[in-house]
């Protein structure tokens, strides 16, 4: 059983910045990717980060230059360090982990709040 588990979610002041933490239950290269991803009420859960097994990494358009997704294969984990954030930030942002043949796994998620 795969579990992910966030830490590191909060409120900043628009920008500042926070530092999300994902940990996996076992090896991070058993994913073909992994990343984070954000939702708000109403919206449909978008991408925000992500980084396959080969280091190949991709952003959303809105956060180039202010996130950047990192992970230690020792520790389990991948991170997301966010910068210069904004009040269109806040979100509850889930850590992902993608295994062709197994599909989808999701962490609860962690509130990241930014105020004005």
């Amino acid at each position: 059983q795969v579990q992910l588990v966030e830490s590191g979610g909060g409120l900043a002041q628009a920008g500042g910045s926070l530092r999300l933490s994902c940990t996996a239950s076992q090896n991070i290269f058993s994913f073909d990717s992994m990343g984070w991803y954000r939702q708000v009420p109403g919206k449909q859960r978008e991408p925000v980060a992500t980084i396959t097994r080969g280091s190949n990494v991709n952003y959303a358009d809105s956060v180039k230059g202010r996130f950047t997704i990192s992970r230690d294969t020792a520790k389990k984990t991948v991170d997301l360090q966010m910068s210069s954030l904004k009040p269109e930030d806040t979100a509850v942002y889930y850590c992902n982990a993608f295994r062709i043949g197994l599909g989808q796994f999701w962490g609860q998620g962690t509130q990241v709040t930014v105020s004005s």
